[in-house]
């Protein structure tokens, strides 16, 4: 059976802003602080069908395939390559116009874990926690480079960096 998680931030950053980034399918690394760089696979640089393989700082990868574009919306991936203990893992990234001024996005995941009863039990105590905290940090990675233009590296930015971007209450 399937887990769920998700993450959801409003941001005082343009919707068209966030998109831009977004739709960078090779600019990953610039926001995320847990991607070390992410190379396209086919050449393509955005929509349906576009892979990039993702190199994580602690020397694991995994290969993501857009199997979902909803042009100025956001998309869905599918991890294709990896050595999670897992059966499957479907990701999604949206951003959603509030006003012109401030948006909302959003990224989830369902993931299914290997090893039956067991493996559910691993991904809903421990695996959905650990990604809903990573689900976090992306979009607030996202949110940073996208407002600022700077690129987050390992550690997001300090909490006053952060105020213009989502308020005193971040």
């Amino acid at each position: 059976m399937a887990q769920h998680v998700e993450q959801k931030m409003r941001v005082n950053v343009p919707a068209s802003k966030i998109w831009e980034v977004l739709d960078d399918f090779s600019s990953i690394e610039r926001f995320s602080p847990t991607v070390k760089k992410s190379p396209l696979l086919d050449g393509q640089p955005s929509g349906l069908g576009t892979k990039r393989l993702c190199e994580f700082h602690d020397g694991t990868s995994v290969v993501e395939e857009i199997i979902q574009y909803d042009k100025g919306e956001g998309f869905k991936v599918e991890l294709t390559e990896y050595a999670l203990p897992l059966k499957s893992l479907i990701a999604e990234m949206r951003v959603k116009k509030v006003d012109s001024n401030t948006s909302e996005i959003s990224m989830g995941m369902d993931f299914v874990v290997k090893g039956g009863p067991i493996g559910w039990l691993m991904g809903f105590f421990m695996m959905r926690p650990m990604m809903k905290g990573v689900l976090k940090k992306v979009l607030t990675g996202l949110a940073y480079h996208s407002a600022t233009g700077k690129t987050v590296g390992k550690e997001l930015p300090m909490r006053e960096s952060l105020l213009l971007i989502f308020g005193s209450s971040s």
